[in-house]
């Protein structure tokens, strides 16, 4: 990447395929790993229209580091999601906390004195919740 405008379309690239990917993320990694992956993916693209080789230049203290842009990007999401979990009730933070934490249904349930049903219903309807307050604020995932 010679250029700073070959950074910054690199960078929009990537914004662009996080955004056009997410309703594929399934929640079997990491989101952080899911989004390193993604950014990864579109880079070697990237230069390879560009005929050119990625590790080389990524490696270039020159070049915007994929890391860096991953980081701006979570940055800016967490911003956004604890903006909104504010915005729940007490309930509705304790499932999505809990959840995050990697907790199961069943061990919120039995935290919160909830059903498992109970808990798989409110959950689903809290991260519903969640999604509509963020696009609202103007953002989406």
């Amino acid at each position: 990447m010679d250029t700073l405008t070959d950074q910054e379309d690199l960078r929009q690239e990537i914004l662009f395929q996080l955004w056009k990917a997410y309703p594929s993320f399934k929640g079997k990694s990491q989101f952080s790993s899911w989004m390193y992956r993604v950014a990864i993916n579109t880079a070697i693209t990237f230069f390879k229209q560009q005929k050119k080789m990625p590790f080389l230049e990524l490696l270039n203290d020159k070049t915007v580091s994929i890391n860096e842009a991953v980081e701006e990007i979570k940055t800016e999401q967490l911003a956004h999601f604890y903006g909104a979990v504010r915005q729940l009730n007490k309930i509705e933070k304790a499932l999505i906390l809990y959840s995050i934490e990697g907790y199961s249904q069943k061990e919120i349930a039995t935290e919160l004195g909830l059903s498992e049903v109970n808990t798989r219903v409110k959950l689903k309807r809290t991260k519903d919740k969640l999604k509509s307050i963020i696009k609202t604020q103007g953002y989406e995932f």
